[in-house]
């Protein structure tokens, strides 16, 4: 009795694709017989060693036209299994019709959504002028930087000549859906300070300790006062404030030694409208405040800030919109306040949205018991089946003529 979509989605998240080790392969395989079963062209592209981009293609009537780019990624993060009420790889779907998995938010649902649509239309006989590529890609939840980051580099990437990108969102506990048409910036920094050492029993002046001390606090003012701001206007979501936490502290050799040097290491997140030279400067002004021998350094540190037109104007979004406006989807626009792979898809001037349709869920993306409703499930295929032929559609652009 259970929807062929739903048991095919099911399938899906039993293959286990989680970090540290992801088998890359038996998800490749699955969603290869997929696309072969629906019609579609299958390529595969070694990016690296073992970290392998899937591509599957519906070939639009008229192929010279930049093409619609449907992305999601098949890695899925960690879990911690005794905070899950069933097993995390096992897909099990309750009496009210959640499927309890991890990536059933992110982001499996999305990837069987997009083929569920096509397989629709294609029953329908449709075709459109456009055409439609399905990019399968390994490593977002570890920063891309062994998938997207370098696929969009390479030739097999342009000849995919992409107008325009879908990609993840996130779930939405209202009624809204949200869309995501830009993302933050995230710098991952780590603050060194040496000092003087020496026994644990004095008093020694100019330490590690009292540097790295100023340069937290520093640090979690400015933090503090952004919490503030986020909360003070409702106007604003998380994606417009730059988000800052203290992830890992590191010094010390043994209780009786002062230690010549400590480090803390620091995640932020920084919206497109924040000037990227003048905050840095900000963090160099930090760091000499607290003192000589201070020091930071990148472990991350992405200067793009490009972002989606959403004005009606454009070709693209007028399409994406329009469908949402006929079929009474209430959207709220947004910066997404992590990072995906979109981040690299922009970087190389393409626009892209991050769109998951999953309204009336909570946010449980890397959560213990990330679940979907097989209806919000089935709902988001016939949302992709209404978007993907308005998007394929679109007509011939200037630059096209």
């Amino acid at each position: 009795s259970e929807d062929p979509s739903v048991t095919l989605f099911r399938e899906y998240l039993r293959i286990d694709t989680v970090h540290p080790k992801p088998d890359y392969d038996a998800a490749v395989r699955f969603l290869e017989r997929v696309g072969t079963d629906l019609g579609l062209a299958c390529q595969k592209v070694e990016v690296c060693q073992g970290r392998v981009v899937l591509i599957l293609t519906w070939q639009g009537t008229n192929p010279r036209l930049r093409s619609v780019l449907l992305n999601s990624h098949t890695d899925v993060v960690p879990v911690f299994e005794e905070h899950w009420t069933y097993p995390p790889f096992e897909a099990v779907k309750d009496s009210q019709g959640n499927i309890y998995a991890r990536g059933a938010q992110d982001m499996k649902c999305v990837s069987i959504q997009y083929l569920e649509a096509i397989r629709r239309l294609k029953a329908e006989g449709k075709c459109f002028t456009r055409t439609i590529h399905l990019t399968f890609v390994p490593d977002e939840e570890v920063g891309g930087h062994k998938g997207m980051e370098m696929f969009v580099q390479r030739p097999e990437f342009r000849a995919l000549n992409v107008g325009f990108a879908l990609d993840e969102g996130l779930a939405s506990p209202s009624d809204t859906f949200s869309v995501f048409y830009g993302e933050k910036s995230p710098w991952w920094i780590k603050v060194k300070c040496a000092g003087s050492p020496g026994h644990g029993s004095r008093f020694i002046s100019n330490t590690a300790a009292e540097k790295l001390h100023k340069v937290i606090n520093s640090f979690l003012a400015f933090r503090e006062s952004e919490k503030q701001r986020l909360k003070s206007d409702s106007s604003l979501t998380l994606g417009d404030v730059t988000s800052l936490n203290l992830t890992m502290l590191e010094g010390g050799v043994s209780f009786n030694v002062v230690p010549s040097e400590m480090a803390a290491s620091f995640d932020i997140r920084i919206p497109p409208t924040v000037d990227l030279k003048a905050f840095e400067e900000q963090v160099a002004v930090w760091c000499r405040g607290a003192g000589d021998g201070v020091t930071y350094e990148f472990h991350q540190k992405c200067m793009d800030q490009h972002v989606t037109s959403t004005e009606e104007s454009d070709p693209w979004w007028k399409a994406f919109s329009g469908v949402c406006r006929d079929m009474k989807l209430q959207l709220k626009l947004e910066i997404f306040p992590a990072a995906t792979d979109s981040r690299y898809i922009r970087a190389v001037r393409h626009p892209a949205i991050g769109f998951s349709p999953m309204n009336r869920t909570p946010v449980l993306l890397h959560d213990h018991n990330e679940f979907l409703n097989e209806q919000v499930f089935l709902r988001g295929i016939d949302i992709y089946a209404h978007l993907l032929p308005a998007l394929a559609s679109v007509p011939p652009l200037p630059a096209e003529a």
